[in-house]
């Protein structure tokens, strides 16, 4: 029997000896590598933190003290060792363990996650709530390289002096984030995983505390320690700088150190940052000589049909060909190069590709400054990363009237990595934002129009495009006809009755019930592709309202401040308007899960549809 089969929770891990852990860690590394290439997820960065959560694991107590994770893409190896080894086959599937660490799930999951640098704020937060209701337990943070540069990791450093409270905060530092981590902190940090006066302190810090003398704190050796590193050419240390202690680096693959610097830290009062360097990818080949690729994989059964293009793809293509054309046109992206396909944009344009890191807020104000400039922006955003930066679209871009073109991937419902990544309120808030367009092309024939014609529109375009394969043409009377005009809807096919109105990914949807209805004897719809969704096409929505008796919309987006309560609203202006239904996503988080599942769960299917018109 394999070490691993021998554990059943935390408690297990702390019985092994020393001389078990490199092969238990080797076995963790097996069966996260073997699950997440059937299921999908995040490989390479749980691989490389496996050595780090055995060591957390062995020190602390994790049913009463507090571990957070930051975006939780390391925490694979901590779910196999709390309790949920036998259930980890089900991960990211429907019912399944989450991919990322959630309270509902298991007790020893303290904080949801699946944004970054959310981590050290709350950690700040359990801390000072333990001290004011005057418990006794540890609060530890684990934060990788790439989050750490995001502006709200900074703003809690920058409270950490003053909240005065004992934290352990963890760098899990491997160069990355998904792709290379960038900036001048990153740069810091290279030259601190390397300098000789901090390879020194490690060996003083633990030697010194070896000795530590009976009634003297660990803070008073420590300053004796400092002083005697001043005697070495030591680094400026921003961390220290901030009031922050700081010790390391220490090598995160050698659970042995690690437990003992662990068990120095909990001796330690105030908040410290313990940094640790790591390989991403570790134990598995690939994902070490290609951990951006690994960082985060589908399942196989989400490859689509062989030779489509995903909409991701065709974005770039388009930014691409418009670079080409006009050297004002330039891509920005938060470190999600590779997921939005920018990787040939960045190598034929270096100096008109920017990628911010994982700092949202500053790339949407970043691009309304070169908007403001002269230049033509392109930001390439996730939809559920953009309500990062709601402030910085309202304030910055479409109060001032900036020309900001955002590239929304991944809009409506993304499966696997459920709640947290779902692109549902986009649509909702977009609305409300005055002096913006908002648009969702049905195919890339309409990607091309509205990314080619976005510099005639002042102020910003939101345009809005899923997760998955996309259609190259749909309901086009041939490969040279014209797209509809700009603003304008379009009628894709008439009926009589009723009336079913979409955009996006639920043309597809709409043209399925409308085939389901012919084949049944049902009354045909009439299907319209809204495209334009703010503003409406208020002229083409008034006469399909007035000449059928119902009308369906549906949306892969929150029905709460959907289109189709504007639908709704235009039809109850009218005097003899059609009946208003509506299907889209509810008030409700949508579980992990195929995007199959997740529609059927919010009745977005074309039996649902046809109820509709017998309801």
């Amino acid at each position: 029997m394999s070490i691993l089969e021998n554990i059943s929770g935390p408690s297990d891990v702390r019985k092994l000896r020393s001389s078990a852990l490199p092969d238990l860690c080797e076995e963790i590394r097996a069966l996260i590598t073997e699950t997440v290439l059937r299921n999908g997820g995040h490989l390479a960065s749980s691989l490389g933190a496996v050595e780090l959560i055995v060591a957390l694991l062995r020190v602390f107590d994790f049913s009463r003290d507090k571990l957070l994770f930051d975006v939780g893409h390391q925490a694979y190896a901590y779910k196999i060792l709390t309790c949920r080894r036998e259930r980890f086959a089900t991960l990211r599937t429907w019912d399944g363990v989450s991919g990322y660490p959630k309270r509902s799930e298991s007790a020893f999951d303290h904080f949801d996650v699946g944004h970054s640098s959310t981590s050290l704020s709350a950690a700040l937060g359990y801390a000072k709530a333990r001290d004011l209701l005057g418990q006794d337990h540890y609060v530890v943070a684990v934060i990788g390289d790439g989050s750490l540069l995001n502006g709200m990791a900074m703003e809690a450093l920058n409270c950490a002096r003053e909240a005065d409270t004992r934290v352990l905060f963890i760098l899990n530092d491997n160069e990355m984030s998904i792709n290379r981590r960038v900036g001048g902190l990153a740069e810091h940090l290279a030259r601190l995983s390397v300098h000789p006066a901090y390879l020194k302190l490690k060996e003083m810090v633990k030697e010194q505390c070896r000795l530590l003398p009976k009634g003297e704190s660990l803070e008073g050796v420590l300053g004796k320690v400092k002083s005697q590193v001043k005697t070495i050419l030591q680094p400026s240390n921003f961390f220290e700088d901030l009031g922050l202690s700081y010790w390391g680096p220490f090598d995160g693959h050698d659970p042995e150190e690690l437990e003992d610097i662990f068990r120095l830290a909990k001796l330690y009062e105030k908040p410290l940052l313990l940094h640790v360097i790591t390989k991403k990818g570790k134990g598995y080949s690939p994902a070490e000589k290609d951990p951006a690729r690994f960082h985060g994989i589908s399942p196989p059964s989400a490859g689509g049909n062989r030779g489509e293009m995903s909409w991701s793809a065709a974005a770039a293509e388009v930014a691409e060909a418009m670079a080409e054309s006009d050297p004002g046109v330039v891509c920005l992206t938060a470190a999600m190069m590779e997921g939005t396909k920018l990787a040939s944009f960045a190598k034929r344009f270096p100096d008109r590709f920017f990628d911010v890191g994982i700092a949202e807020e500053h790339m949407v104000t970043f691009a309304a400054g070169m908007a403001a400039g002269g230049l033509r922006p392109l930001v390439f955003i996730y939809s559920t990363f953009l309500q990062r930066a709601m402030d910085q679209l309202v304030h910055d871009t479409a109060m001032q009237g900036h020309s900001v073109l955002f590239a929304l991937d991944r809009a409506g419902l993304v499966g696997e990595d459920g709640e947290t990544h779902h692109g549902v309120l986009d649509v909702a808030w977009c609305r409300a934002v005055p002096g913006l367009t908002l648009a969702a092309p049905r195919d890339r024939r309409d990607l091309e129009f509205l990314f080619s014609r976005a510099h005639r529109n002042k102020g910003p375009l939101v345009v809005r495009y899923p997760r998955g394969c996309a259609p190259a043409e749909i309901c086009r009377a041939s490969a040279s006809s014209a797209c509809a005009p700009w603003g304008r809807a379009e009628i894709l096919f008439e009926g009589t009755e009723w009336v079913c109105l979409g955009f996006g990914s639920t043309i597809p949807l709409l043209l399925e019930a409308r085939a389901l209805a012919e084949e049944r004897n049902i009354p045909v719809p009439t299907v319209v592709d809204l495209r334009f969704l703010k503003p409406l096409d208020e002229a083409l929505l008034q006469d399909v309202l007035a000449r059928h008796r119902l009308a369906v919309v549906a949306e892969e987006g929150s029905l709460a401040g959907g289109i189709g309560e504007a639908v709704a609203e235009l039809a109850g202006r009218l005097e003899d308007g059609a009946k208003v239904r509506r299907l889209g996503v509810p008030d409700a988080y949508v579980p992990q899960g195929t995007p199959k599942e997740q529609r059927q769960y919010c009745g977005l299917t074309a039996e649902n549809v046809l109820d509709l018109f017998h309801g």
